[in-house]
């Protein structure tokens, strides 16, 4: 019986000399599979905040059309579109200096740029109407204005979920209303084009109007843009 408990406690021993240093890398892995995972967490933050810019840009926009000639200001919208590139210009450093677990680098870049360009297309709007705002007397843009920010509430919701691990179909859902607003404001850009090509208007409010109808029209193919990209990352990683 004596005999029996040593080799029992020798192969004990041998057992646990072996699996020791496994179980050590193991657990090394598994703490830097959490430190990846917590970076992960960091391009969570700055895309949401991202797309949260772009959301007050839209919002500082449908104010800056509510407000009367000599009340228009650009502070907000310039205000915006400088977080916004303060942002990505995290985004980029952080894509130079950390690995992502989550999602291939090229989809964050590409979703950073389109989330850039979102409030600064909505700042040149806004410079394009304090170029000539009388021109803007009589027109209603209320509805493409709230199309726009509905957009952009859509994609904070989108990355949101994103973050939270949604499933494709609710994705794919929030993406297909995109693509509808897209398609709506194309539609109106049609008819715009149509009511300029036979009103009575100054050549000058004519080319106003066009340049202004399409910033609105480029604006929202942003966001129609970035909610691709934010479908296509969540497929790749399904």
């Amino acid at each position: 019986m004596k005999s029996d408990n040593g080799k029992l406690s020798r192969d004990f021993h041998t057992i646990f000399t072996c699996a020791f240093p496994l179980i050590c890398y193991e657990g090394l892995n598994m703490f830097s599979l959490q430190k990846a995972l917590s970076k992960d967490e960091k391009f969570f933050e700055l895309l949401e905040a991202s797309v949260e810019q772009a959301r007050v840009s839209a919002q500082a926009l449908a104010r800056f059309f509510q407000s009367p000639d000599q009340g228009k200001s650009l502070d907000e919208l310039a205000d915006s579109r400088r977080k916004e590139k303060l942002i990505n210009a995290k985004i980029v450093e952080s894509l130079a200096t950390q690995v992502i677990l989550a999602f291939e680098r090229e989809d964050v870049e590409a979703l950073s740029k389109a989330l850039y360009k979102i409030p600064k297309t909505v700042e040149k709007i806004g410079e394009r109407i304090l170029l000539a705002p009388q021109y803007l007397h009589g027109i209603d843009l209320s509805q493409q204005v709230a199309m726009l920010e509905k957009a952009t509430c859509l994609l904070l919701l989108m990355v949101r979920e994103l973050r939270r691990g949604t499933s494709v179909e609710e994705i794919k859902r929030h993406n297909a209303e995109l693509q509808h607003i897209e398609g709506e404001i194309d539609k109106m850009m049609i008819e715009f084009l149509r009511g300029l090509y036979y009103a009575p208007y100054h050549a000058g409010k004519v080319l106003f109007l066009r340049d202004l109808y399409e910033l609105l029209e480029r604006v929202t193919d942003r966001c129609r843009d970035a909610g691709n990209i934010l479908t296509q990352i969540v497929l790749k990683t399904a």
